[in-house]
């Protein structure tokens, strides 16, 4: 059960702690013989989005992960975290790969969103984020997403549409920002902790709605300790898929977004 002395806001600080480890750090804990692939063979390479291959466990996987670096002038290179066109393209090249050679897909979401710059905008931000969406969808290969941190908007979700979305305890998933949110309906930024309560974008309300399927605890627990626990279950949920057809993953998949809500 939720503490009820935490709040909503609470837990958005929480994921937004500077001290806390990125969606980055999580995937080179839990990943083994990494090699990072770069590039998206259009434009460039996006450093918020660090991808590649290698093993989680005894599994060969394909990872992507959003990093928002750690001393400020890896955060500016990475605009902190909030990747660029050319960082989900280069997400989907990978996950193409990954579905040719029958190797499952691991994201790890932790941003507040993607870049809103005008240079992302000029080189289709919008696009890319919905062709990730349409493409994953259909991907015939088993998806795992992670949310470590803050999940923010579509620039979370373009890694999110999974057969199984975990969350940390600490980690939000949310439409906007609750400043964000303050600011449109009632003018006025410092009503945030108002506009969390009424997002419901905290791993337990997540839960209940059907968005996510395993919350990791997080209270009075090392890093190493999460890390063990999810490495575990990411492995898990990996050989359970294993065992499905083409056609069970996908139809996994579809319901599983059908359903959200209904709970």
């Amino acid at each position: 059960m939720e503490n009820a002395n935490i709040t909503a806001y609470d837990r958005a600080r929480a994921a937004r702690g500077s001290g806390r480890p990125s969606a980055g750090g999580y995937m080179k804990m839990l990943t083994e013989n990494f090699l990072e692939l770069h590039g998206d063979r259009r434009f460039g390479d996006d450093p918020a989005i660090v991808s590649g291959i290698g093993y989680i466990g005894s599994k060969a996987v394909t990872v992507i992960a959003m990093e928002r670096g750690d001393t400020i002038e890896d955060r500016m290179r990475r605009k902190f975290g909030c990747p660029t066109p050319e960082g989900y393209r280069k997400a989907l090249r990978l996950m193409k790969e990954a579905e040719k050679f029958k190797r499952p897909v691991v994201c790890f979401i932790g941003s507040s969103g993607a870049y809103p710059g005008i240079e992302a905008e000029e080189r289709g931000q919008g696009e890319a984020i919905a062709e990730n969406l349409y493409e994953m969808m259909t991907l015939k290969t088993p998806v795992i997403s992670v949310v470590v941190g803050e999940g923010g908007s579509g620039g979370a979700l373009a890694l999110g549409v999974a057969n199984n979305v975990v969350m940390l305890e600490n980690a939000i998933y949310s439409v906007i920002s609750p400043e964000a949110c303050a600011t449109i309906l009632w003018k006025d930024s410092s009503k945030a902790p108002d506009a969390a309560e009424a997002l419901k974008f905290t791993a337990e309300n997540l839960y209940k709605f059907g968005v996510i399927e395993k919350v990791i605890a997080e209270t009075e627990r090392t890093t190493e300790d999460i890390a063990a626990e999810l490495k575990d279950y990411i492995v898990n949920q990996i050989e359970l898929r294993e065992k499905m057809t083409e056609e069970e993953l996908l139809d996994e998949r579809y319901n599983k977004f059908r359903k959200i809500g209904s709970k």
